[in-house]
Parts: structure tokens; sequence; C-alpha cells
């Protein structure tokens, strides 16, 4: 089935949109129904084109359901009590919400509690509702026996002018007893703000963390794949591949720089590419040279191509799936060999 191929790209869509929502992304599926069950993200409205700084999408977190783990319907909105208390708290006096975004479940084994984390992002305007400084974007959380008994808390990492905390990626504990989870931040250089990975140092996972250092920075590398924006993608488990004692291989999505084109500024294309974590000491060992998964249909309107990692599930001893978004639209599967990946380490 493989033969040369360094994955295969499973034909379709794996979500089926409808008439309320038509870009769907960011995949996260639950362990607990042997991911039958999850949420995704799901664009109310979006104002302009992906390719352009500027453009605002807003979104909901919904439920998703399928009988097989390659179709998925959009359920309900997710329902999560005291969401309202706080992001009121977050929003003060004038601030604008764009919805929640980017979520990912993770199961904590000895608590048996679901947390789910989520991007906040907030818009902090005047008293005429008119965009003030940078967007706020914080981590958020929330917890519970399950996705229909969550209870959202204070975010785990807020957000500031400088710092922000999205696309959290879960790390083992360390022989000190606490996680370097990884985030997606963002660093300005010499005019231009890269999105940059950084430690997340959780001691408790319901929060609140603290913002550790930059691992990877875009502009320390000669990568060019990667070279304007970075963000941590699934770490694959030991069973699945294992190269030592307090080291994991895990996807990492990178963005071309960014460019400027008359006024405007225009992102580069994003992809997918592995790297290699020191879980233990908190710092990224390797990041291969080119991308991994390159979408076939990315890019295909003559727009800009995306193909962005949110989750991965092992299915059989040495195979899984990846589930990755293509230009922030739809969602698409993706089987993956630990051969393969070893290969390429």
């Amino acid at each position: 089935m493989w033969e040369s191929k360094k994955y295969i790209q499973h034909p379709g869509k794996v979500i089926e949109t409808n008439d309320k929502f038509s870009h769907v992304m960011a995949i996260t599926l639950n362990p607990r129904s042997s991911y039958k069950d999850g949420v995704s993200r799901c664009i109310t409205s979006r104002s302009g084109d992906i390719s352009l700084k500027g453009n605002i999408d807003r979104s909901e977190l919904h439920l998703i359901k399928g009988d097989s783990l390659e179709y998925f319907k959009i359920g309900e909105k997710l329902n999560i009590k005291n969401e309202e208390q706080i992001i009121k708290k977050l929003l003060n006096d004038n601030g604008d919400l764009l919805g929640l975004e980017d979520p990912d479940i993770w199961i904590d084994e000895k608590s048996n509690l679901m947390h789910l984390y989520f991007t906040i992002p907030v818009i902090h305007t005047d008293e005429n509702h008119k965009k003030i400084g940078k967007t706020k974007i914080h981590l958020g959380h929330a917890e519970g026996k399950n996705l229909d008994n969550l209870t959202m808390t204070e975010p785990v990492l807020f957000g500031s002018y400088d710092n922000s905390a999205k696309e959290v990626s879960i790390a083992p504990l360390n022989s000190k007893g606490f996680r370097y989870n990884l985030i997606e931040s963002r660093d300005r250089r010499t005019n231009t703000t890269y999105s940059v990975i950084k430690v997340a140092i959780a001691d408790n996972m319901s929060g609140p963390w603290e913002y550790g250092e930059t691992v990877f920075h875009p502009s320390e590398h000669n990568l060019p794949w990667i070279a304007g924006h970075a963000s941590p993608g699934p770490l694959f488990s030991k069973n699945f591949i294992d190269i030592g004692k307090n080291k994991l291989v895990g996807f990492i999505n990178g963005c071309g720089a960014n460019q400027k084109i008359g006024n405007n500024i225009k992102y580069g294309d994003f992809s997918v590419g592995l790297y290699i974590y020191d879980y233990e000491n908190g710092k990224i060992d390797w990041v291969s040279s080119e991308p991994f998964i390159q979408d076939s249909d990315a890019g295909k309107d003559g727009g800009r191509a995306i193909t962005f990692a949110s989750q991965f599930i092992e299915t059989v001893k040495g195979e899984g799936i990846l589930y990755a978004h293509v230009d922030d639209s739809f969602v698409r599967a993706y089987s993956i060999s630990t051969e393969k990946i070893k290969s390429l380490l």
C-alpha cells in the first residue's frame, strides 16, 4: 500500500459541512469514545482574504460525531458552564470576542477528568468599538467528566499585547513532576511579527501555567518552509515511535516568511514538518529541513496554501491517522507510518 509514499492522503473531507458553516478547522477527538466524537472549530464569518494580514475569522466550537475515523457530522454548539462569566471578565467593558478556537482534548488518567484547551482571541476596542492595540490571545481551559459536562475556568495562560498563547501541545511529566508543554506565541523583531514556539510550565493541568523560554524562533533558523511562523503540533507516543529516553517525535506546523505586497502583508504557505522534543528539559532538538505533508488541494484556488496538523490517532501497530485542516476550510485525514517517519529522522 505504501510503496514509495511518505504518507497516504485520504480522498474527500473528514467533516460534512452544513448550511450554517462552509469552513471547518481544528479537529480534536475524544479517546473515551474510541475517537467517535469530539470538537471542531467552525467559522461563522470571514472578513476577507485568508492570505492577507487583517482577515478576521469568527468562530464557534461545535460537537462532532461519526461512525468511523474518516467521517464526522457537525452537531450542536459546545455548551460550557461558566463560559459567560469568564468571558465577561476577559472582555472588560469594550472587548470584542472573536469566538473560541483551536480545541485540544486531554484526559488526566489519575483524576479521570477531561480537560479541553482552546484559544480565546479578544480584540480590545474603545467606547465606539474601534480596535485599539493588538488582539490579546489567551489559552482557555474547561474541565469535567465528559464533553457534556464541562466547566470553564480562568485561562491557564493570559495573553497580553506582547505575549500570546494558543495551539497547546501536551508533554509528558518530567522527572521533577511538572510538564514543559508547548504553545504557539508571538515575538516582534525588526518590524516583523513572528509566531514562535514557547514552553508553558504546568504544575497543575487546570492552571495557572507560566510562560517559559522560546524554544523555536523562525528568524533564528535557515529553514524557508518555517521562516515566518511556527506552531507545535501533535506529539507521537513512545508506543508509536521511540527514539530514546525523554525524547518524543511530533508534527510541527510551519509557515513561510511574510511578503509585503503594496500596502498589504501576505502570509506564506503553511505545511507540516517533523520535530524532536526533549520534554525533560523543555528543548526542541531538531526540526526537519523540509515539510513532511503538503495537501494536494492546498492553494488550489490560487490563494495561500495551508496544511495545518491538529490531531493524531494511533490505529494499529505502526500506523495512525493525522488530521489537518486545508486552506482554513476543511479537514483532511492522512495515513502515517512509523517506518516512514523513522526514515526521515
